[in-house]
């Protein structure tokens, strides 16, 4: 009993550091994956954290976890993916507020005038105003066929489901969100060309033309090196075509990982040190992979805090969602017991 009592003691006195997970500071038509949180309660957010007053940077975080110098409660505020709004939206604040980020960004999107796959993908199943009524398709060896049936038409009805709806935990509400649960499960692993393939057939299925929403871009090369010249935000590497990287081959996942890291480098004319691995997908051999090509640490999707204990291969980080500032308070609160 001393013993277990001895050790929740220590559990409590250890320090402790929360890194928290953005994508999007924007007000999306939908979001299915609660990727985006409104520019005002982005400032709600930032406001709290100023006031919390230990905000510091991805950088120093790594290095003392590194060294064995964890500061108590330090929180640190990372971006993934890159999308555009990153510049249009996050940065004016952060920069209002003073407070340090990291973006970490799919190289590969930069400056193409285009959107991830998965956003595509929403665009074509969830809201084309009508489609065939079947789908049947072999994608990555598994015959596809759905029979969308009375949901061939977009409904009003059904764009208030598609727009409510929450893929990551909840069950899809139509037919039309069941095939597009089912194609995302099945795109995700492919790399970058299968998908962009997969996608133009999806698309010609849909009978839609091929064009892309400007508020779902990556952000252009310029305003990339215009974000790493403030010496508030740090690059960091998020490959470049944005794979599950447990599902490709050793060879596949160190070119993803360097090919991004040495254009970022080149970019912002700064040390790229940092990853996080898309989707948080990773495996023992990913970590590896990463340490040997040169990376001080890396980030994952799992929400955990930041002990001396961690690996820094392995640092986890917990996902903000479009909350309030009371609601935000209180998932910090909870976060950092």
């Amino acid at each position: 009993m001393i013993r277990k009592l001895l050790r929740k003691i220590r559990s409590y006195a250890e320090p402790k550091a929360l890194v928290l997970l953005y994508h999007r500071v924007a007000e999306p038509h939908s979001d299915i994956w609660d990727l985006a949180v409104e520019p005002a309660r982005f400032e709600q957010q930032l406001h709290i954290l100023k006031n919390i007053g230990n905000v510091t940077t991805a950088n120093e975080l790594a290095d003392r976890l590194i060294k064995q110098t964890l500061h108590r409660r330090s929180i640190v505020i990372t971006f993934d993916d890159g999308y555009v709004d990153n510049y249009l939206a996050a940065k004016p604040l952060l920069e209002q507020y003073k407070l340090p980020a990291t973006f970490f960004i799919a190289s590969g999107n930069l400056g193409q005038h285009k959107e991830f796959w998965s956003d595509e993908l929403d665009y074509y199943i969830l809201f084309a105003e009508q489609v065939p009524p079947v789908f049947s398709r072999t994608i990555n060896g598994q015959l596809v066929t759905i029979n969308l049936d009375y949901e061939q038409r977009l409904t009003e009805d059904l764009i208030q489901k598609h727009r409510q709806w929450k893929a990551y935990k909840e069950a899809p509400p139509s037919r039309r969100a069941a095939m597009y649960y089912k194609l995302w499960e099945l795109l995700k692993p492919l790399p970058y060309a299968e998908q962009q393939r997969e996608l133009h057939h999806i698309r010609e299925w849909a009978g839609l033309p091929l064009g892309s929403r400007p508020e779902y871009h990556s952000m252009s090369l310029e305003q990339v090196r215009e974000l790493s010249a403030n010496s508030l935000f740090t690059m960091g590497a998020h490959t470049v075509t944005h794979p599950a990287l447990a599902n490709h081959a050793p060879a596949f996942q160190r070119q993803e990982m360097l090919a991004s890291q040495q254009a970022l480098t080149q970019m912002s004319s700064r040390e790229v040190s940092l990853l996080a691995y898309p989707y948080g997908n990773h495996t023992q051999e990913t970590t590896l992979i990463a340490a040997d090509t040169g990376f001080k640490a890396a980030f994952t999707t799992a929400e955990q805090v930041i002990t001396h204990r961690t690996d820094p291969y392995q640092m986890g980080r917990f996902q903000v969602a479009n909350w309030n500032g009371k609601e935000f308070l209180r998932r910090l609160q909870q976060w950092g017991k």
